[in-house]
């Protein structure tokens, strides 16, 4: 879904490299909740994109089918 901007304060845990390619990922928690945060780099403007708002284990097992591949 789209970047949303609901909160003030967003703290980045962990990110994927962006220098490798123009899609970079960031673990994002915010309000006792984590996101991911998807930017794709490959146009003139960048494009952001957030998940839902979700509770630390499920954030965390979303971040992991991320980067092993199995996230849709």
């Amino acid at each position: 879904m789209p970047e949303t901007r609901r909160a003030v304060r967003v703290r980045v845990v962990a990110h994927t490299c962006d220098d490798c390619s123009p899609l970079a990922y960031e673990l994002c928690a915010s309000g006792g909740l984590l996101f991911v945060r998807r930017t794709d780099r490959s146009g003139d403007q960048p494009k952001t994109g957030e998940t839902e708002r979700l509770p630390d284990a499920r954030a965390r097992r979303l971040w992991m089918d991320l980067l092993l591949g199995k996230a849709r």
